[in-house]
This record gives structure tokens, C-alpha cells and sequence, in this order.
């Protein structure tokens, strides 16, 4: 055999080993519909909404919605919802952000009466030629949406924790804040918590990704954000790319935890880009927070930050930065199962 048909004969064999491999590749079981969510406490509820809407063949998109509305309306959710804790100054402001299998987004931010705020995301992105709206634009273009807007009442339990934190950290306003250079601690300003009355760390979302019968995929993230965080503050969760990103060819992200670190990182957006470079979603996020805790100039084990993922194939996995994390699964093979993740640190 001379040197050309040698080459000739490897090079046939080499295609036929990527046939082969494409081939078996191609027969993976994929598993649709399925939703995954943030947190088992609340995504119970969450996914039993969204299952519904699911296991009848409707779109991702919707069941997003009327999941992450259940965490939305449960007024006794610490960190979603206007039953949440409030700012410094006494009043519960919302985030929410959703995205759909065609790219298209919404979001708004700083929201104050509104009772789903993901229902006006989704107005945002339907509706508007914008991705984002806040504050006092987005109660306006609610209204115009015949959205009622609530008066700023806080919840039985926020309110005793308000009132707990206020003595505890002994508040006072400092005047002309915005010049100190000064570190937290010795310019006086109030900072929120670490972690809450419970123990748990201060922070909580409920972001939901999933993936239909049709193999769509689409995400939703609302929160009413850090409790007792400074007026105006805004985390991830509202902003895309960083508390949630949809790319129906790859996959689908989500995060919960200290906003700050995930929007230094362009989190999720980052989580589907390793998914793209063929990692499993696990590995993903778990790439994803290595990434974070390389940059990060906070004590990482001060905070915390978690991503769960889904990709086209309908695996999923997350990893979070502190132990403690979990999510809850549904699918034609898992009812609402708890799945606690691994950690970055013990």
C-alpha cells in the first residue's frame, strides 16, 4: 500500500469515526418537557404551576410566568413578592426579567406596589421595543397596562423583621454619603446583613428555566433583591446575562445569591457558554462560580451564590459557592425532586 492510499484509507476511517460518534450522540434520551428551579422550600409550588401548563403541551414560556408568580404571590416569602423585606427606608422594591426560545427579553426593576412583577416583564418584552424598564417608567407603562398598583404595605413578618434590623444595626442616615470614600465600616453606612434573623444568607430568588414538549426553552427570575439594601439598589436577577440567559440552541441559566458577584461575572450568560463549549450544566455552573471566586473582591464565604442550568437535551445541574443550595426538578421522570448542590468551599 502506498503513501496515498494509506492516507486515503485513515482518512475514510477517521470519517467514519465521527459518524459513528454523531450518531450515538444523536441517541442520547432526551428528556422533555422539564423545569428546574431555585430552592426546593418554594419551588414546590413553583413547578407544580408550571408542570401544568407543561405535561399539556403548552410553551416554556408560560410556564415560567405562572411558575415564578406562585413565589410572587405567597406573602410570606421573605425575598420574593411585596411580602418581602424591604429597603432601609421601609419599602418592598421589585426585579423580574424573562426570556424566550427566540431571544426576545424583558425586565424591570425597582418596581414598588406591583404584584407580579414578571407579568410586567413580559409586557416589557411583548409589547415595547425595550428590554428593561424601572422605577417610576415602569409603574406608568403598568398602569397603562391596567395593572393595579398596591400601596407600599409591608407584610406582618417584614415588618418585624424591619423593625428588628432597625435596632439592631442602630440606622441613622448618614448625610452626604455619596462622597465618602471611606470604607463601610468607617464611614458609618448601615449595611445589610450578611445573613437574616435565620441564619440563612441575605438573598433569595426564584429563577425557573425550562424546556417544553417542542424542546423551547425559556426563563424567569423575580425577587424583591437584598433585604434592607440601600434605596435604588438593583441585583442580577433583573438584568440579562447575569441573573438569566436563554440561548434555545445551547441551554438555559439561572442564578440566586448575591447579585454583585453574579452581575461581576456576567453569570448566567457565562453558564451557557461553557454549556456551548460541550460541558454538562453541573459543570458549567460549576466553571461559572470558579470563575467568580478568581475575581471577586469580596470573602466568598461571606456570601453566596448558586446556578442550576438546563441544556437542549434536557440535563440539568447547578453548584453554588457555599454549602446549602439546593433546586427542585420536574419532569416525566422526576416529580419535584430536591437536589442538594455541590460547593466550591465547606
Amino acid at each position: 500500500m502506498n503513501r496515498r492510499t494509506l492516507l486515503k484509507t485513515l482518512s475514510l476511517g477517521g470519517i467514519g469515526t465521527l459518524i459513528f460518534n454523531s450518531k450515538a450522540e444523536t441517541n442520547k434520551k432526551t428528556i422533555r418537557p422539564l423545569v428546574i428551579s431555585t430552592w426546593h422550600n418554594q419551588g414546590v409550588a413553583a413547578n407544580t404551576a408550571a408542570w401544568s401548563i407543561l405535561n399539556n403541551g403548552g410553551s416554556a414560556l408560560d410556564a415560567v410566568e405562572l411558575g415564578v408568580q406562585q413565589s410572587e404571590n405567597d406573602v410570606n416569602n421573605c425575598c420574593v413578592g411585596l411580602g418581602a423585606n424591604p429597603d432601609r427606608e421601609g419599602i418592598v422594591t421589585l426585579d423580574a426579567s424573562i426570556m424566550d426560545h427566540m431571544g426576545r427579553c424583558g425586565a424591570v426593576a425597582f418596581v414598588e406596589g406591583l404584584k407580579s412583577p414578571i407579568s410586567l416583564a413580559r409586557m416589557v418584552m411583548e409589547k415595547t421595543p425595550h428590554v428593561m424598564l424601572v422605577g417610576q417608567g415602569a409603574q406608568q407603562f403598568a398602569r397603562e397596562q391596567g395593572m393595579e398598583i398596591l400601596p407600599n404595605k409591608l407584610s406582618e413578618n417584614a415588618q418585624e423583621s424591619y423593625n428588628n434590623w432597625l435596632i439592631k444595626s442602630e440606622y441613622q442616615p448618614v448625610i452626604n454619603i455619596e462622597q465618602s470614600n471611606k470604607p463601610a465600616e468607617e464611614s458609618k453606612i448601615t449595611v445589610p446583613p450578611a445573613k437574616l434573623e435565620n441564619g440563612e444568607f441575605n438573598h433569595d430568588t426564584i429563577g425557573m428555566v425550562a424546556i417544553d414538549s417542542k424542546g423551547n426553552l425559556s426563563g424567569a427570575c423575580t425577587t424583591s433583591g437584598m433585604a434592607f439594601k440601600m434605596r435604588g439598589r438593583v441585583g442580577d436577577s433583573p438584568i440579562i446575562g447575569a441573573g438569566l440567559y436563554v440561548d434555545n440552541k445551547i441551554g438555559a441559566a439561572t442564578s440566586s445569591g448575591n447579585g454583585e458577584e453574579v452581575i461581576r461575572t456576567c453569570g448566567s450568560f457565562l453558564v451557557v457558554e461553557f454549556m456551548r463549549q460541550g460541558y454538562h450544566p453541573t459543570d458549567a455552573c460549576k466553571k461559572a462560580v470558579q470563575r467568580l471566586m478568581e475575581i471577586t473582591p469580596t470573602n466568598p464565604k461571606s456570601v453566596q451564590i448558586g446556578f442550576i442550568a438546563i441544556n437542549k437535551a434536557g440535563e440539568h445541574g447547578g453548584f453554588s459557592l457555599n454549602p446549602g443550595f439546593d433546586y427542585t426538578a420536574t419532569s416525566n421522570e422526576e416529580l419535584h425532586q430536591k437536589h442538594v448542590l455541590k460547593s466550591m468551599l465547606k
